[in-house]
């Protein structure tokens, strides 16, 4: 089964908390200049939405794919 959405961070909405590097169990993330970094994207579980919903206070995180346009932080299709 191939990839179906990867994790897209907005630097205009993120604080820099990394939240989402700590939260992240799989690895998606890093850090670099002291922001989170998605590094490994094809590591992110399809429809997961753990750092959506529990990692990011200020929904920077989106995810975008070749069957779902966007994941909004709301959790709806766009």
């Amino acid at each position: 089964m191939s990839k179906t959405w990867y994790p897209v961070i907005n630097y205009e909405k993120c604080i820099g908390c990394l939240a989402c590097v700590n939260f992240c169990p799989h690895g998606v993330y890093d850090v670099k200049d002291k922001k989170p970094i998605v590094v490994r994207p094809e590591e992110c579980v399809d429809f997961c939405k753990g750092c959506l919903k529990g990692a990011c206070p200020t929904g920077a995180i989106s995810f975008v794919g070749d069957k779902v346009k966007i994941m909004t932080d709301g959790g709806e299709l766009q």
